[in-house]
């Protein structure tokens, strides 16, 4: 026989448990940072802006928080200095956010695109790789 006291508490415990597997999952430092080693570089995805919230970072895993603010599904890539794909992250709905973490070996300047409906060239900007230090 469950008390009435029993099934709040196992709901409770059921409502809790995915949100301690998820804490338990999140990086905690290491390489997948930004520039100054803060966190994720935050990137503000519109339908008329791809904003990154910093344009350099040194070379090593370099991630970054894409938050899609627009209307429609985008997408986020970091291209190279010859202007191949790095890394790209698909299907980030309206709302919604997703990470994307890169490692970059080489230094240089490379570029960032926003795809407001997952077509055409996107908006971009420059982005640059600094080697690091020591």
């Amino acid at each position: 026989m469950t008390s009435a006291l029993t099934r709040p508490v196992i709901l409770a415990l059921l409502a809790v448990a995915p949100l301690a597997f998820l804490t338990a999952c999140t990086q905690k430092g290491g390489g997948s940072v930004d520039a100054d080693n803060s966190g994720p570089i935050a990137v503000r995805a519109a339908d008329d802006a791809c904003e990154p919230s910093q344009t350099s970072a040194p070379d090593g895993a370099i991630t970054f928080e894409v938050t899609n603010e627009g209307s429609k599904i985008t997408e986020f890539y970091l291209y190279s200095p010859d202007k191949k794909v790095v890394s790209e992250v698909e299907v980030i709905g309206p709302g919604t956010s997703r990470t994307m973490t890169v490692k970059v070996t080489q230094a240089g300047a490379y570029t960032t695109a926003c795809k407001r409906g997952m077509v055409g060239d996107g908006i971009g900007g420059e982005f640059t790789v600094t080697a690091k230090k020591g």
